[in-house]
């Protein structure tokens, strides 16, 4: 990829957490590629480098984000942005918004590039897809991944601090963990919610602990382990655990969560 970020879709989205998405919406901006590269991504069309989207220069993404600004919504929410960091940093750098900016990712990201963005993201909201090398190596070729994210996590936290919501429940700043269940990795998430739990306190961050999985298509042709959704009985245990572990301030996907109906059309829409 070029040294210019090239994106996929800027407009609100519906599809984040309630403190996030609120009434009006997150104000979305999709970039093309992924530092990771999952093999059971959603988003899979466009995370690969040539996967469909516009070039834009730093200017153009600054008006890209104040459209989205003028259309009333929540924040801007910048997804899988780590690859294009430098140029993103600068289209933040001297831009008043008033409203937060949301640093959307993989959790796959180094401490030297998250300092880039000290002062300019108010909003974490990071994957901590997995506690174990093993499932991290197999599906993400990333055997790093979880000492990775960890650094990467207390790095977003030394930024914002306790996350802050305001009078209508919407985060103002902090860090919103997410971590997607994976069929028949049980261990793996029990992992993720005792690291969370050991290196937060009470009110410290957000966890949102989701069972959207959704098996994309081919996939059982190349980790059949995967072609299937989350046993419902298993989230409602993990759901339990981390409850047993303190962790109460977040969000619980319902099981029959997955599908592909909220994964939006590629079609460069607000761009």
């Amino acid at each position: 990829m070029g040294p210019l970020p090239r994106a996929a879709r800027a407009a609100a989205h519906f599809g984040e957490e309630p403190c996030i998405s609120g009434e009006r919406g997150s104000g979305t901006i999709f970039f093309t590629g992924c530092s990771l590269g999952c093999a059971y991504c959603q988003n899979a069309a466009i995370s690969a480098p040539e996967g469909p989207g516009k070039e834009l220069s730093v200017p153009e993404l600054r008006d890209a984000m104040l459209r989205l600004r003028d259309k009333g919504v929540h924040n801007i929410n910048l997804v899988t942005g780590t690859h294009f960091i430098r140029p993103i940093a600068e289209a933040l750098d001297g831009l008043e918004l008033g409203i937060p900016v949301v640093w959307n990712s993989s959790g796959y990201e180094s401490v030297e590039a998250l300092k880039r963005l000290e002062g300019l993201v108010q909003i974490y909201m990071p994957d901590f897809k997995y506690s174990s090398r093993i499932p991290a190596e197999k599906y993400s070729n990333a055997p790093d991944y979880p000492e990775t994210a960890a650094a990467a996590i207390l790095e977003m936290f030394r930024q914002t601090g306790p996350y802050r919501v305001d009078d209508a429940d919407m985060l103002r700043s902090g860090v919103l963990i997410r971590h997607l269940i994976l069929p028949g990795w049980t261990d793996n998430s029990i992992g993720v919610i005792d690291w969370v739990a050991e290196h937060f306190p009470m009110g410290g961050v957000l966890f949102s602990l989701m069972s959207q999985y959704t098996p994309m298509p081919g996939i059982e042709a190349r980790f059949p382990e995967l072609a299937r959704t989350v046993d419902p009985a298993i989230a409602q245990m993990l759901y339990e655990y981390l409850l047993d572990k303190g962790i109460e301030d977040g969000y619980y996907q319902e099981p029959d969560s997955s599908g592909d109906e909220m994964i939006p059309a590629w079609d460069l829409t607000g761009l």
